[in-house]
């Protein structure tokens, strides 16, 4: 069997399994948000926390609830690592310092997951489980929570209520995230990742060297990585490590976790506002946006443009040799349009062409199909936008589910799309005159000025992964993106929820005749194009500089 037919029989059969799962996942997910009954434990959480799960919120009490749990995560985060030498389970780790420690417990409860560090010589078992994979659980939660606000927004009418936070990020973590994330471990130990509290080996190699092998619960913290589009890994080589990635089928369950929640989602969406044709709609856009992603870059990879990559023959570098060019293109696409930041070959050794597609994918907000919850939400945001061009278009109100959007939400919908942009550039801008990113870079010339874009434009849109020439380990941009991490994430969810208070208080308006049919492939090519023309628009100039500039002179 030919290379290029085993790729297609990949992502065929990845295709496949997530339109099994569409369908029950996502009206499992919308009974889990409108279901009245708590179950036992989730009664015990709620006592513990002093929470009332069936007081509806408003968006500032919602938007209150997310902003405080998320502060109190980020600093139980910062001090678990400053004082992990002193917990059980240390290795005799020394602790993390305190500008690495910041970005850290940023990255980690902005669902970014991005990595300064080598996990295997740096965090403890207690770091990892009890810190860093909770926060896998809790923060892939708050996005899917802010998700279903908005949607209740659309959902509801004559008023601001929007649900409770508390319950709905008890119950996605309980209901929802623990029972596939098991499901999902015990497949992986079956597979040959790792799972124990070991101390570190000490081996003797061929060459007489020695080498430490770190042990840990890998496989329990890779399916919720994956599972909830967070993306840090147990050890430094992510998912090309065989402790955590160890052949093609968990490769491709991997790929297909990662996917799994925000393309299932849509059908959440459709059921919560009772109109399955709306999600369909949405679905459409992400699935053509992300198989577009897939095929640009598995052909340029495959072509390997490059005096060096065609003198050896293919564009290996940097790339697992158990993968090869059409399962690591894959993975790269689906890593960078869904916030993961897992990776199973380093992006720094793509094309330069293909950099710029993964460097597209962030950079559209991760909508196609995006983060847990975040490419919802960041979808219905530019699917807002579409709905709007089009009334200017026929010079109508414009109305998406029978609210108009008038000047208040068009104006939230605008700050939403502007904030992420303008982090990424003004990040990139200021490393660049400062000379903190040209430090921070191991090459020159548009490749060099690539890394740093990225570095911003991963931290920014929350996804974590980095062209992994790029040191980041500074007290610069420790700082600088862990505060590109946070405003990234939480910035937009004001704007989120606010937006959907503002729609939940709407009187319902009927459809015309002049109603735009949002539900039809028109719209969905309309939401597309609106899409990547306001994303090129934004970010040509930064990208002309350089993947594209790198892969014109190849």
């Amino acid at each position: 069997m030919s290379s290029v037919l085993a790729d297609v029989l990949v992502v065929t059969a990845l295709i496949g399994a997530l339109a099994l799962v569409h369908r029950p996942l996502g009206d499992y997910m919308a009974a889990v948000f409108q279901t009245k009954k708590h179950l036992r434990v989730e009664k015990w959480i709620y006592r513990s926390v002093g929470a009332n799960p069936d007081a509806e919120m408003r968006w500032p009490a919602y938007l209150r609830g997310v902003l405080f749990f998320s502060a109190v995560s980020v600093l139980f985060l910062f001090l678990m690592q400053r004082v992990q030498e002193k917990l059980p389970l240390s290795l005799g780790f020394e602790p993390i310092t305190p500008d690495q420690a910041f970005n850290t417990a940023a990255s980690f409860v902005s669902n970014t997951n991005w990595q300064s560090y080598s996990g295997e010589v740096a965090m403890s078992h207690v770091t990892q489980t009890m810190g860093l994979a909770v926060q896998n659980f809790v923060s892939a939660a708050v996005g899917i929570a802010v998700a279903v606000a908005l949607v209740r927004g659309f959902a509801r009418s004559r008023t601001g209520e929007l649900g409770n936070f508390w319950a709905d990020l008890v119950r996605c973590v309980i209901r929802i995230l623990v029972p596939i994330s098991v499901v999902a471990a015990v497949i992986l130990i079956a597979c040959g990742a790792i799972q124990n509290f070991g101390d570190i080996h000490t081996i003797t190699t061929l060459t007489g060297d020695k080498q430490a092998i770190s042990p840990g619960a890998v496989a329990s913290q890779e399916a919720i990585k994956d599972l909830g589009t967070n993306g840090g890994g147990f050890f430094n080589a992510n998912s090309s490590h065989p402790f955590e990635n160890p052949n093609g089928f968990t490769n491709w369950l991997e790929i297909f976790l990662l996917l799994v929640i925000p393309f299932s989602l849509p059908r959440t969406f459709g059921t919560m506002v009772g109109n399955a044709k709306q999600g369909y709609a949405i679905l459409a856009a992400m699935g053509i946006i992300w198989f577009l992603g897939v095929v640009a870059v598995t052909i340029t990879e495959y072509a390997h443009p490059g005096t060096a990559s065609q003198l050896a023959g293919g564009a290996m570098e940097g790339k697992e040799q158990r993968f090869g060019e059409g399962n690591s293109s894959l993975f790269a696409v689906s890593t960078t349009m869904t916030s993961t930041g897992s990776v199973n070959s380093f992006h720094d050794s793509f094309s330069g062409l293909s950099g710029g597609v993964l460097l597209l994918g962030m950079m559209l907000g991760e909508i196609a199909p995006g983060g847990t919850g975040s490419g919802l939400y960041g979808m219905l945001i530019m699917a807002i936008i579409a709905v709007f061009i089009a009334g200017l278009m026929v010079g109508r109100t414009p109305e998406y589910l029978g609210k108009k959007i008038g000047t208040r939400e068009i104006k939230l919908a605008a700050c939403y799309i502007l904030i992420t942009p303008a982090l990424v550039l003004i990040g990139t801008a200021l490393a660049m005159a400062l000379g903190k990113g040209e430090s921070s870079m191991t090459n020159i010339g548009a490749h060099g000025f690539s890394e740093v874009l990225y570095a911003y434009t991963s931290a920014s849109n929350n996804n974590g992964s980095a062209f992994a020439g790029f040191a980041a380990n500074t007290e610069y941009h420790n700082t600088m993106l862990g505060l590109c991490m946070l405003l990234g994430r939480f910035v937009p969810m004001v704007f989120v929820l606010a937006l959907a208070g503002s729609l939940a208080e709407q009187k319902p308006v009927p459809a015309t005749a002049g109603t735009l049919r949002t539900e039809k492939p028109l719209f969905t090519g309309l939401l597309v194009g609106a899409i990547l023309i306001i994303t090129g628009l934004t970010f040509f100039p930064a990208l002309a500089l350089g993947p594209l500039a790198e892969g014109l002179a190849s």
